[in-house]
């Protein structure tokens, strides 16, 4: 997920991303631990976005509170 595609969402939209990021990183976790993954770089790759989301939430709920 690119940071452009990113600050081009709403508050909400990225707050209802970071939620299925999450839920999509634990059954990631869940299928590394059984052995059915076949790319173990998607847990990289999940956490990786989620932290971009988290990053430019705070960056816009930041410019929200200046204004």
């Amino acid at each position: 997920m690119k940071a452009k595609e990113i600050r081009s969402m709403t508050v909400a939209e990225i707050e209802s991303k970071i939620v299925e990021l999450r839920d999509k990183l634990f059954k990631q976790k869940i299928q590394k631990s059984i052995g059915q993954t076949a790319n173990l770089y998607a847990i990289r790759y999940t956490k990786k976005d989620i932290a971009k989301l988290l990053t430019i939430l705070t960056e816009k709920r930041s410019n929200n509170e200046k204004q």
